[in-house]
């Protein structure tokens, strides 16, 4: 690990809005503030929304900004990322604004019922090769149930035509309530969300995808406690490139 990741290691451990459980320690350490985030750290009555796989923190910092009356949590495993997002929510004071570092795979041992009203996938991995690590697949959406209020809000915004239809496919195969729905969210933006602020914050690949001519994909769907959920069977094209610099190794076209 380089002097420039163990430094930001190091000053995160003083970092009040930062909380790091990883999947290794967890077990060992109790988290005490499970059910108890809105009075032992944000001091407030306010919702609660998380962003998973926040990477540098760069759309919890926006929201926090742009919604004062919401606390925002921001979830990764990558602590040199997070520690910019980190860092610039203290210098802005941003009290609405933390930080988890640990494994999304056990992001339910930190949470209580109902204690959760959104959550965010801005740019996630979509797994081409393995449905089970994608954060809108079944294995992660019962999880987000533990937490998530009744008919809580998911928010999908990415890049990946893969990510966007198997999560579309599986919204529709368990009859999930859509609200918003857009494959060119700057282009053929839904009249529901034509003056939200949201459409103000675009991170640094965000920009990037767009430069290259990507369409931004967004979408907004509720999510029940009923109802056992099941995955899409369908074949879905794969997307031709693996993230920004890399192109798809995969000589497959398809995958369920």
């Amino acid at each position: 690990m380089g002097k420039g990741k163990l430094a930001k290691f190091a000053e995160m451990k003083t970092m009040k809005n930062v909380f790091e459980y990883p999947f290794s320690v967890v077990d060992n350490v109790p988290f005490t503030m499970k059910g108890h985030w809105r009075e032992q750290y944000f001091n407030n009555d306010n919702p609660i929304v998380l962003e998973l796989g926040c990477g540098k923190g760069e759309y919890t910092v926006g929201l926090g900004r742009l919604f004062p009356n919401v606390n925002f949590i921001g979830v990764d495993i990558k602590g040199a990322r997070m520690w910019t997002g980190a860092k610039q929510a203290l210098e802005e004071g941003l009290d609405n604004v933390a930080f988890l570092r640990t494994n999304i795979e056990i992001i339910d041992r930190f949470f209580d019922p109902d204690e959760v009203q959104e959550i965010w996938l801005t740019f996630s991995d979509p797994q081409m090769k393995n449905p089970r690590k994608r954060l809108s697949s079944t294995y992660f959406l019962e999880r987000y149930r533990h937490f998530l209020v009744d008919g809580g809000i998911m928010h999908l915004k990415t890049d990946s035509n893969f990510l966007f239809t198997y999560t579309r496919l599986m919204v529709e195969k368990n009859q999930l309530p859509v609200e918003v729905c857009t494959e060119d969210l700057y282009h053929d933006t839904p009249a529901a969300i034509v003056d939200s602020p949201i459409l103000s914050i675009q991170t640094y690949y965000e920009s990037m995808w767009m430069a290259r001519g990507l369409n931004i994909r967004y979408m907004r769907f509720h999510l029940p406690h009923e109802g056992q959920l099941q995955e899409p069977e369908e074949e879905i094209e794969l997307d031709d490139y693996r993230s920004y610099h890399r192109t798809k190794r995969s000589s497959l076209k398809t995958a369920k």
